[in-house]
């Protein structure tokens, strides 16, 4: 197993294992910086956001590489403030002008329930998704889905939806397994991705992981992310650093046992929970 293997999404397009994550990486020389690092360090798959405001530096990165288009998985995903049918459409023809791309590998929806649509979040989903299906249909997303949905928010837009999401990008770490959406996405052939893969950088809080990690010669982020790839997730470390960048690779060469699996399984809420959607004041 690498940086370079897949996971096949219902659709049968492929998808590295593991993700390269630029939330909180600021525009400009740093977003651009980490990118070109990630993908000389063999990252293939880079995740993005029109709310992280940093798509043109990940865009022009990918472009300075010199990595073929067709060997990159590129995500971004639709803000809050741009549910519904014709706003989902600009939205997307804007990220793929920032990232200076014909076409994105994977679109999401962000969020299912933002505040300004709360009173018909169910509506406003529906005619994004519809956009969405249409964007898959003409070839601008080669794969569609969404982000931090629950089972409940999945069901509403099942209701209407001609495909059924590829992905569900969720909070997802030791300190949060969210077993009932892992269990729906499973049970949909939807893809669990992992952002805060580390729990944004609290699951070093959690001083039984350090053991664990030093008797397979391993640091605790390459621990977790070992962990995510033996359950099956997807997860999307992120760094500014050019050392952790390379080290957040070498996840590949050891296996952690059932009973250490089962352990870290065990930390629930130590470093933090997942934010309820409906609940959300963006």
């Amino acid at each position: 197993m690498s940086l370079t293997d897949t996971y096949t999404l219902s659709n049968g397009s492929k998808i590295p294992v593991v993700g390269f994550g630029t939330w909180q990486t600021p525009d400009g020389d740093v977003a651009y910086h980490a990118v070109l690092d990630a993908l000389k360090a063999g990252y293939r798959h880079i995740d993005t956001a029109a709310a992280y405001g940093n798509e043109e530096s990940v865009g022009k990165a990918i472009h300075d590489s010199g990595v073929k288009r067709e060997d990159l998985f590129v995500t971004t995903k639709l803000w809050n403030a741009n549910h519904g049918y014709e706003a989902t459409k600009q939205a997307l023809g804007e990220s793929l002008s920032k990232l200076g791309l014909a076409y994105v590998d994977l679109y999401l929806i962000h969020w299912p329930n933002p505040v300004n649509f709360r009173d018909n979040w169910q509506e406003a989903n529906a005619g994004s998704w519809k956009a969405m299906e249409e964007a898959y249909e003409e070839g601008r997303a080669k794969a569609i889905g969404v982000s931090n949905f629950r089972p409940k928010h999945l069901d509403a837009l099942l209701e209407t939806a001609k495909i059924t999401p590829m992905v569900n990008q969720i909070f997802l770490n030791p300190s949060d397994l969210q077993p009932a959406v892992v269990a729906y996405n499973d049970e949909h052939d939807i893809l669990s991705e992992a952002y805060s893969p580390l729990g944004t950088g609290k699951i070093f809080e959690i001083e039984d992981l350090k053991a664990i990690a030093e008797k397979y010669g391993k640091s605790v982020p390459q621990l977790v992310l070992r962990w995510h790839l033996q359950h099956g997730f997807l997860p999307l470390p992120k760094s500014v650093h050019t050392e952790y960048i390379q080290a957040n690779t070498d996840i590949f060469d050891f296996e952690i046992s059932t009973e250490d699996m089962k352990k870290i399984d065990s930390y629930h809420g130590a470093a933090g929970l997942a934010t309820d959607p409906d609940t959300t004041d963006f």
